[in-house]
């Protein structure tokens, strides 16, 4: 059975994998700088989760809970852990708060992107119309294009707004400071 196992402290025993998993998967544009990511893990609202199966590590799922929804920052399983249906529970474990579920991914330009948005739509989400750029997660980087999604419907003008404003105040707040 797959659960979700919060971590607040960087010396919890497997603070350290779930660091190489991310840091694996995301390209370091993507990435907080540790300094960061190690400060916001006592942030009421940042869940720095990690994702298992009868106790055995599995993956992450980094989000938000904001007022009004859920962000996923980060999410990835481990390489020899995807396609068994793994990401699909954690997404449906994180869409039970009855508020919409909103998350990043690139531009679905290459076939990578193509397949990682094809996994999202299958597992309910949609893509909103609204143009949207990322803050960026180092000082010497600008901001990079993506696409917002969302579970279970598109977000209304309104509630992207609150979302890109929650994402510049909160989320990027001390990202490199």
């Amino acid at each position: 059975m797959i659960t979700l196992e919060r971590i607040t402290q960087p010396e919890h025993p497997l603070y350290a994998r779930a660091m190489e998993l991310y840091k694996l998967s995301f390209p370091d544009h993507e990435q907080r700088e540790p300094a960061s990511q190690a400060r916001i893990l006592h942030d009421e609202d940042y869940h720095f989760t990690l994702v298992r199966d009868e106790g055995r590590f599995l993956g992450i799922a980094l989000y938000w809970e904001m007022p009004e929804a859920r962000y996923l920052e980060h999410f990835c399983i481990l390489p020899e852990a995807r396609n068994g249906g793994c990401g699909r529970q954690v997404l449906s474990l994180l869409q039970q708060t009855g508020r919409p579920l909103i998350l990043e991914i690139d531009p679905p330009v290459e076939e990578i992107s193509r397949r990682r948005k094809g996994f999202y739509e299958r597992c309910g989400f949609v893509e909103n119309p609204f143009p949207h750029v990322h803050p960026p997660y180092h000082p010497e980087n600008s901001g990079h294009p993506l696409q917002v999604l969302s579970s279970p419907r598109c977000l209304t003008r309104e509630e992207y707004e609150m979302f890109a404003a929650y994402l510049r105040s909160r989320v990027m707040a001390g990202a490199f400071a």
